[in-house]
């Protein structure tokens, strides 16, 4: 029996956009819709109190939509309110966490493995700690970066700024020796041929966003809640908290999306 609701993404901004152009690739027949709550990012530098706060708030406007999974797209919502949101909700809901740790994992071959993330994922550890879990004898090295997530939301990704701001940031882990680098941040996908450039080809890049997707395809089987009509059967919706125009610039360049529409929406607390 096809299973006809969407798929509800949510995370702070724009980033979450890198595991919806997954979704939209690896399930064609899903409907999406996405939440940015770009009024309030970033969330890295934010208590953890607050962000679950924060997260719950997407999560309820999303529900209002009807969705039948949620998607937390965003890693420090993932590490702060992952444990809170399962509990309370009665649909599946997936983090980034635990796929990138497991990729990471799998194409690491001296278990010597870095993390990029947000000050609020870094310092939740969820990435070492999940890598740990999984295998006791890798090393983890972490690095926060908080100037990224504003280059991506400001629409500089590509720009000499962020070249230049890439490359400062991760000058600390071109001499640790580790052969694979998680991006721990969905924003930062959009950076990566940066990331790639000053890391060297025998760096291997993890987008955990891309790797969630991967979860999502497997839990739509597994609780037999997947679209199996032959083509999507409603259209995707968009909201963000902030400028709508800007974020509609970004997912057109990022979705490849010439006609992408988003609506601007609030939820409880903006300020």
């Amino acid at each position: 029996m096809a299973d006809e609701h969407a798929i509800g993404f949510m995370d702070s901004g724009v980033g979450g956009l890198t595991v919806v152009k997954q979704a939209l690739k690896q399930l064609p027949r899903e409907t999406v819709t996405f939440i940015g709550d770009q009024a309030r990012l970033p969330y890295g530098p934010r208590p953890s109190a607050q962000v679950r706060e924060f997260s719950w708030q997407m999560a309820t406007f999303l529900l209002k939509q009807d969705i039948k999974m949620l998607v937390v797209a965003c890693n420090t919502a993932t590490a702060a309110a992952l444990p809170d949101l399962r509990a309370k909700l009665k649909i599946p809901v997936i983090g980034v966490i635990s796929p990138g740790s497991r990729a990471a994992l799998k194409a690491s071959h001296s278990k010597k493995i870095g993390v990029l993330g947000t000050e609020g994922t870094i310092k939740s550890h969820a990435y070492r700690d999940a890598i740990l879990t999984k295998d006791p004898d890798a090393q983890v090295i972490e690095l926060a970066c908080p100037k990224f997530v504003p280059l991506v939301e400001s629409n500089e990704y590509r720009s000499t700024v962020a070249k230049r701001v890439v490359a400062e940031t991760l000058r600390p882990l071109q001499t640790s020796g580790i052969d694979t680098l998680v991006l721990g941040c969905t924003h930062y996908p959009l950076l990566r041929p940066l990331i790639q450039n000053v890391m060297g080809p025998d760096v291997t890049l993890i987008d955990s966003g891309a790797e969630t997707v991967n979860g999502v395809s497997f839990m739509l089987d597994y609780m037999d809640i997947a679209n199996t009509q032959a083509t999507k059967t409603y259209p995707d919706r968009f909201y963000t908290t902030g400028s709508a125009d800007q974020f509609a610039a970004i997912a057109r360049d990022w979705l490849d999306q010439p006609d992408f529409h988003v609506s601007q929406t609030t939820l409880g607390g903006d300020r």
